[in-house]
Parts: structure tokens; sequence; C-alpha cells
């Protein structure tokens, strides 16, 4: 007996000897009430502001609120399966994407999940979705345009790259149009693009996604939606997931462009989620925050500099107005942060000038450090006549017979200048096409053409162009200047095409 003791002290021992079972500590709470997609859990004594939380049945939520005794949780996910009593777990984890090149041409919702139908993304790198900025040590000026291929634009109102541009406007003014014709002009050049959709119909997204599909424009870009049938904090996450893809590139030294659409919906989650939460409203309801919630978004978009890798984040943030109004709390929280904006007004609109850019509320504070010379050298004129066409257009509506000529010809000018900056949906221009028929209005070649056949002038003069001349397009597209030899021979050019093609 004492022996068959001993063997089975000898196994016992043997087996405690070989014990190396790995302990793991979860953080685990109850739910002690939930509703409204937002749970308040009791017993989660470890977790981490926005750290990812596991409820039993499988959903995800967002820990947001950390009180004394409890933890108020945004739910991103299907509620039914919560519970009063409910076990939720800690995962550890902060909310974090997945980022890198395999994301081009993908549709991904604000985790970075693929909700395309085509498998999983290939990406070995997360990012959390909220980093700190670069600090001002780290960035440089503005130096390099960022062409959208809109005359309207790229002429006046000048976008860089690491500058923020706001597009503003009414409902149905084109504000969407132009962030989408500006990302399908980067189709062949080295300009990443993150299309973030917050709130939109699941079917407006996918007619985007048929869109930047028809026009090639998917191979360089990454659609990131939060549909209106989404969970708010899905709504909420989504432009700082869209953010932390951009930040890949930008880290690589390359060039990005991300568009919010729109950051009004964004705010009206934050402040749905806000309220539910019981965080104390404030002005029109929003929390105290609000302006927090942009800022700190938008602040993520630089230029960096040489030793930081040189590469960029241009934001094309947009909003939604009411009756035009501006001076609405969320539209004068984002115009302070940006660099600029770009205002559509829904009276041009209506009158058929598309883009409905206002030229006179637009601006951007970057202004010729972001355009080509070729470009700035036009520019300058083309303002000039507009901004004294909108001063004389008031009193001109009065009569013209009295008008003395230098002011007739003012209007006339500026009248040809706003019919020369319509231009059609998905049709962007290359630079150099931009800038010879813009030389060709600011230097008088248009004085003498009917102003409702200023439209078929420009068809007619590119179309000549490309045929007779292709080597001044080359050259001015080259040096992204006008030389004496080039506008000489452009000039040579204009004249044989008004000669050959009478209008």
């Amino acid at each position: 007996m004492a022996a068959r003791g001993q063997d089975i002290a000898s196994v016992i021992r043997r087996q405690i000897e070989g014990f190396d079972q790995d302990l793991s500590v979860v953080d685990e709470g109850t739910v002690t009430g939930v509703g409204d997609g937002v749970a308040q859990v009791h017993g989660l004594s470890g977790v981490a502001y926005t750290e990812l939380l596991e409820f039993e049945g499988g959903t995800t939520g967002m820990a947001l609120n950390l009180e004394e005794d409890s933890v108020g949780v945004v739910i991103m996910g299907d509620t039914r399966t919560i519970k009063e009593g409910s076990t939720v777990r800690g995962t550890g984890r902060i909310v974090e994407t997945p980022v890198g090149e395999g994301l081009l041409g993908r549709v991904v919702d604000a985790l970075g999940t693929p909700i395309d139908g085509k498998g999983p993304v290939d990406s070995s790198e997360n990012r959390p979705v909220e980093i700190v900025a670069p600090d001002v040590s780290t960035r440089k000026s503005v130096d390099t345009p960022v062409q959208t291929g809109i005359k309207a634009i790229d002429t006046m109102i000048p976008i860089g790259r690491g500058q923020r541009e706001l597009i503003i406007g009414d409902r149905s003014t084109g504000k969407s149009a132009i962030a989408l014709d500006a990302i399908i002009n980067q189709k062949g050049g080295d300009l990443v693009c993150i299309y973030v959709a917050i709130g939109q119909k699941a079917g407006k997204v996918a007619q985007t996604l048929g869109m930047l599909e028809q026009f090639g424009a998917m191979e360089h870009t990454i659609i990131v939606a939060a549909n209106a049938s989404d969970p708010a904090p899905m709504q909420y996450l989504a432009p700082y997931t869209g953010t932390a893809m951009a930040e890949y590139f930008m880290d690589q030294g390359k060039d990005a462009l991300i568009v919010y659409d729109d950051l009004t919906k964004h705010a009206w989650a934050y402040r749905e989620m806000s309220l539910l939460l019981r965080r104390p409203p404030g002005r029109e309801a929003y929390p105290g925050d609000v302006f927090y919630l942009h800022s700190r978004l938008l602040e993520r978009s630089a230029k960096m500099d040489d030793a930081h890798g040189g590469g960029s984040i241009t934001a094309l943030p947009i909003i939604e107005t009411q009756g035009g109004d501006v001076s609405a709390y969320v539209p004068t929280n984002v115009i302070s942060i940006t660099d600029g904006q770009i205002y559509l007004e829904t009276e041009l609109f209506n009158s058929g000038i598309r883009p409905a850019v206002n030229a006179g509320l637009s601006v951007s504070r970057v202004g010729g450090a972001a355009q080509t010379r070729a470009i700035r050298s036009v520019a300058g004129s083309l303002r000039l006549d507009l901004a004294q066409y909108r001063e004389l257009v008031t009193f001109a509506q009065f009569g013209t017979s009295d008008l003395d000529v230098a002011t007739r010809n003012q209007l006339e000018r500026g009248q040809r200048a706003t019919e020369l900056l319509k231009q059609g949906l998905n049709v962007p221009q290359p630079m150099e096409q931009q800038a010879v028929v813009m030389f060709a209005l600011v230097n008088g070649f248009m004085d003498d053409v009917e102003i409702a056949k200023i439209g078929s002038f420009e068809q007619a003069f590119h179309s000549f162009m490309d045929s007779n001349h292709p080597e001044i397009l080359k050259t001015v597209a080259d040096e992204k200047q006008f030389s004496d030899e080039t506008e000489s021979a452009l000039k040579a050019a204009i004249e044989e095409f008004k000669t050959s093609v009478p209008f």
C-alpha cells in the first residue's frame, strides 16, 4: 500500500511540474440597462476609452462613458440579443482598422470589414482609428496642387496637397459631384483617394461605386461606407477610419485625398449618441465637444516635411446647410477649422450655372501656392473679370443702353467667363486644356464670340488643339508655365483656329 501511495504521489508531482497552462484575465461586466442602441454596464473596471467590447451573442460595442460605477457602451450591431443581465467582455483592443494597399478598390464599413462581397481584405497591418495629429514642427507649407479637373476650382479656388478645403451648400447643389469629379480626375496619377460616405442611403453609395468603376477610378480609391441604416456609432467612426487608412499612405511618403460626405450627418450621429449617453446638451442640443469632434479629425490632414517622408493628406469635408445659412453652429465650426471653402449656391444651380460655385463667397487660404504657373498667370485676370462683372451686373439689370463702352465690355467679358466656367458632370479637364482655353479668354480672343456659342467654341478649340497642335499642350503640361515661345505659338494657334473655324 505504501509503495502504491508513493506511485500516486509521484504521478501527481509529475503532473504538477508539467502544468504550464496560460492563464488569461478577462475584464467582464454585466448589462444593467439597454435601450436605443446604448447599454449601461457594471463591472468593467479595467476598460479603456473607445475599447471594443463583446456582448454575449457576439455583438460588438464601444466604451464611451467611463463613470465611477458604470460604463456607457454604444452598440455597433443588432441590439435584440442584448438584455439586462447579459455579460460583456473587454477585448483589450482600442478600435482599429486594417490599412494598406490591399484596400484599394474595396468598399468597407466603419471597422474596415469588407461589405462588397469580394472576400477578405488583403491587409497585414492594423491601425487605431484615432491618433494625435502631427505637430507643427513636422509639417511644411502647401506647395503642390491637387488638380480637380474642374475649371472654376482649379483657376479661382485652388486646392493644395495637405490642405483642408470645405465644400458647403444646400442639398442638391452638386457638392458630392465636385468631390467625385476630383477623384475621377486622379486616374493614372499618384494620388490615392478615400471616399467616406456617412449616413447615405445604401442605394446612393452603390450608385457612387458604379460611377467610379465606370470611369476606372476605383483602382486608386477606397470607399468607407456607414449607411443611413447603420447604427450611429458606425457613422461616428467612419471618418476616423478613413483617415487612418489615408495616414498609412501619408507615412509611406505618398499623397492621399479624403472626402468626408458629409460631416453634417456625422455631427447628427454624434449628437444622437451623446444624448442617449445622457451627456449634457449645449447649443442646438449638440454636446459641448462637437467642435473637438471635427477639429481632431481635420487636423490630421497635413503636408509632412521631407524629414518625415514628405507625404500628405488633403481633406475635402462636405457640409450641408439649411436655406443657405452658413452661420449655423456646425457650418461655422468647420469653416473655422478648414483652410477655405467652396460655396455652392442654389440660385446659381437652378439658373444652369454648374458647378454652382459662388466665386465671391468661396476662398482658398493657400491661393497661388497651390497652382501651376500656367494656371496662375491666367487666373488672376479671370477672377478680376468676374469680380468686376458681379459689381456691374446689379446696375446692368436696369438697362445697358446708357452704359459706356468700357463698362459694356466688362459685362460681356464677365458673361463669357461665367459661360466658360460651366462644366458637365464627370468630365474633368486636364490642366493644360484649362490653361490654354483660359488664356484665350483673358487675352480677348473670345470677345467677338457670341455668348451662347462659348461652349461650342471651347469644344471645337480643344479638338483643334488636340489634332493640330498637340506639341503646345505637351509643352504646357511638362513646363507647367507659359514661356514667351509657348505664348507666341499659342496666340498663333488661336488665330489659326478662329480663321479656320468661324464663330
